[in-house]
């Protein structure tokens, strides 16, 4: 263990996860004591209706590390990772899935950037996804790359280690999927040095995805919309 690396605190977004957190946590608190003896796992429980609270009060009595934040309804995607990275109180914030398609010992990859870079981002390579979900996905980075330019090749990768500090700048106001995009859309602009590395991306273990859901995409297009427009305007006020 190397009490040289920096504290990190680590954000997980959890709607109905009571499979996958049994098996994905203990993954997670491994792999970081392996790198730092100073972390913290912050689950965000998103207003599951299943027993997602209930297995992170279990784990952590295993794992002290671990702690949970309630939403007392479903916000949404960007709402629970917005509150993960904020609850967190370390020098840098990492963000990942609960679901366990992430391999978090790569997360060691992503430590020696952190002098040079502000933001370290995965992407995924490849990605295992069912066909309809990897024909949206590329629409969406049409979308966001034609209102805005060249973001990140793998926009909404939940692989992403920065320094805490650039919340203090960086409001993200999109509570939906559109949050991985806005945060980089801004941290871009504001002259943030960003870092891009492949991570291996697996099949769903357990769960079901919801990012493909009617509802959760149409929120994401408005969400967008609404950012590209209110930036729009406030250049021009400027």
């Amino acid at each position: 263990m190397n009490s040289r690396c920096p504290g990190i605190a680590v954000a997980l977004p959890a709607y109905n996860e009571q499979e996958s957190l049994p098996r994905t946590v203990p993954r997670f608190v491994r792999a970081l004591r392996n790198v730092t003896d100073d972390f913290e796992v912050v689950i965000v429980n998103d207003g599951s209706s299943d027993r997602t609270a209930e297995v992170v009060n279990d784990l952590s009595r295993e794992y002290p590390e671990v702690r949970l934040v309630q939403h007392p309804v479903n916000l949404g995607y960007g709402a629970a990772v917005w509150t993960g990275i904020t609850s967190g109180q370390k020098e840098f914030v990492f963000f990942t899935d609960a679901d366990g398609q992430f391999d978090v010992e790569e997360l060691s990859r992503f430590l020696p950037f952190t002098g040079e870079y502000d933001l370290i981002v995965g992407y995924r390579a490849p990605r295992r996804d069912p066909p309809m979900r990897l024909v949206n996905a590329f629409g969406w980075k049409m979308f966001v790359t034609l209102m805005f330019g060249y973001v990140a090749r793998d926009i909404d990768c939940a692989f992403k280690l920065f320094r805490r500090d650039i919340l203090d700048v960086v409001y993200v106001e999109s509570r939906g999927a559109a949050f991985s995009a806005e945060f980089l859309v801004k941290a871009r602009d504001r002259g943030y040095r960003i870092k891009e590395l492949p991570v291996t991306h697996l099949p769903r273990e357990a769960g079901k995805a919801t990012g493909n859901r009617p509802d959760v995409v149409l929120r994401a297009f408005r969400e967008m919309t609404a950012f590209w427009f209110k930036s729009r305007v406030l250049r021009r006020e400027g």
